[in-house]
């Protein structure tokens, strides 16, 4: 059986631990133990250097990649289009920020971009210029053969206008350099469970087959998840009609586990629900 869906972490999961008990050695440790193969860091909290990529980095990240066996999945970057108090990143600013990304990704080993771009309500739409922003990169994108992927996810829901708007960008360009990044928690429909940040009871969800006519487009998934029980079943995502929806229309990429759930001081602890997260996987798509 061709092995289309991989599993990785999205190492912001280990944000409770990250820089206290655990370093990034200890991240690629941990995933490789769970079996994860691809791994997804956030440039301003995993790259030391940042926003530059020193030399010593990028021999740590190549010497870690090759001895546990992982490989790049997804770089998380941001376009701070609202990093001024008084006005926005006008455009020259803003793509001197994403063409510095894309170097950095590139020289990685990344291909996939989460590209987080400053939102104007409530429903996380982005800035009213994102157009003209990721249409004046598509050259650059191509030539470090990066795709910039803006991620959905809860408030948003995926019939949100803003999402076909996005599709309707990629259509109209051709481009093959910007994609969609879907989180999970998309598909929430339980917010009470004990531990789960509640955002708003009568939150909206997407229905699992909304995904299908976007999956041409879907790059990356961020498999959120909240809360997992004893028996490796997460309590607030319908996790096997998302997965089967997924294995049944071919769709080839990788699931990013990323821990959102209940912080707790305890050493290991999100170690231990990703392996939860990753049992639950492996039993899905049967590999």
């Amino acid at each position: 059986m061709e092995k289309k869906i991989r599993r990785g972490v999205a190492i912001y999961s280990y944000s409770g631990e990250y820089g206290r008990s655990m370093d990034l050695e200890d991240c690629f440790r941990d995933m490789q133990d769970m079996g994860a193969t691809g791994i997804e860091i956030l440039a301003n909290s995993h790259i030391d250097s940042y926003p530059e990529l020193s030399d010593e980095y990028l021999e740590k990240w190549n010497r870690l990649c090759s001895t546990y066996g992982i490989e790049p999945a997804e770089y998380g970057h941001w376009i701070d289009t609202r990093l001024f108090r008084d006005r926005d990143m006008n455009l020259e600013e803003a793509r001197k920020k994403l063409i510095n990304d894309f170097r950095i990704a590139h020289s990685l080993g990344f291909r996939i971009l989460r590209t987080k771009m400053g939102v104007i309500d409530e429903k996380l739409a982005p800035v009213e210029n994102w157009r003209e922003i990721i249409r004046s990169v598509l050259p650059e994108a191509e030539k470090y053969d990066v795709v910039m992927c803006p991620e959905i996810h809860l408030t948003t829901v995926l019939s949100d206008r803003f999402v076909s708007d996005y599709v309707d960008f990629i259509q109209e360009t051709g481009t093959k350099n910007f994609g969609l990044n879907i989180d999970l928690s998309v598909f929430q429909n339980r917010f009470d469970v004990p531990g789960v940040v509640v955002y708003n009871p009568e939150q909206k969800h997407s229905e699992p087959e909304e995904i299908i006519p976007l999956l041409p487009y879907v790059k990356c998934i961020h498999a959120k998840f909240n809360k997992m029980d004893d028996e490796f079943n997460e309590l607030t995502i319908p996790y096997k009609e998302v997965l089967e929806i997924l294995i049944r229309h071919g769709w080839e990429g990788y699931l990013l586990s990323e821990y959102e759930g209940e912080r707790k001081d305890e050493p290991g602890y999100v170690s231990q629900e990703l392996r939860k997260h990753h049992i639950m996987m492996k039993r899905i798509l049967g590999y």
